[in-house]
């Protein structure tokens, strides 16, 4: 079975919204916690769009920078962009390489702090 469809999944079932872009800032993929956590800015409506339009300057700037940041060393490949007390959550800015180790992308990744409430192995 091709391997994509293995990391679809694993994409696809993360809890944690994951928003996809290229090089040109477009939204290439959200995944389905993505698209219900973005869904009052327009949810998967958003696909196709530029990530830069839902910010504003200073934002933009801090992304362009980012992105250039991954650019200049294959080993440049996550950086820490917010903390959401609200949410109780840090936000990522990870880089996207292809098999030679050029970049081709980034997401988002939103890491939760708050403790797993769920039984152990509760599968009830």
């Amino acid at each position: 079975m091709d391997i994509s469809v293995f990391l679809k999944s694993v994409i696809d079932t993360d809890s944690a919204p994951v928003v996809i872009c290229d090089l040109e800032h477009i939204i290439v993929y959200m995944n389905p916690s993505a698209v219900s956590h973005y869904e009052k800015w327009g949810g998967d409506k958003l696909m196709g769009k530029s990530l830069l339009d839902c910010h504003n300057s200073v934002s933009v700037e801090k992304f362009n920078r980012v992105v250039d940041w991954f650019k200049m060393d294959k080993n440049n490949n996550r950086i820490f962009t917010f903390h959401n007390k609200k949410e109780n959550k840090d936000v990522y800015m990870i880089a996207l390489r292809d098999e030679k180790g050029d970049l081709i992308g980034y997401y988002e990744k939103h890491e939760y702090r708050n403790k797993e409430t769920t039984t152990l192995y509760g599968m009830n």
